[in-house]
């Protein structure tokens, strides 16, 4: 059976931490911006650790734990 090939967009993307982790950035921060708040805006700049579902559809994308 040939190799699993990795998706080269969710490679690009996703970050995969030490312990198996997978870390992404907030979406909802490139336009419209005006309306909302400094502190919702300085939270959306920090990483986020994917939990639940994703994390199940992050590893079929990334069958070789890809950025560790």
């Amino acid at each position: 059976m040939a190799k699993m090939k990795t998706h080269r967009g969710a490679k690009k993307r996703i970050k995969v931490t030490g312990t198996g982790k997978f870390i992404v950035k907030h979406s909802g921060k490139s336009h419209i911006l005006t309306k909302k708040s400094k502190k919702r805006k300085a939270n959306l700049k920090k990483d986020m650790v994917v939990t639940g579902t994703l994390v199940k559809h992050m590893k079929a994308l990334l069958p070789y734990g890809v950025g560790r």
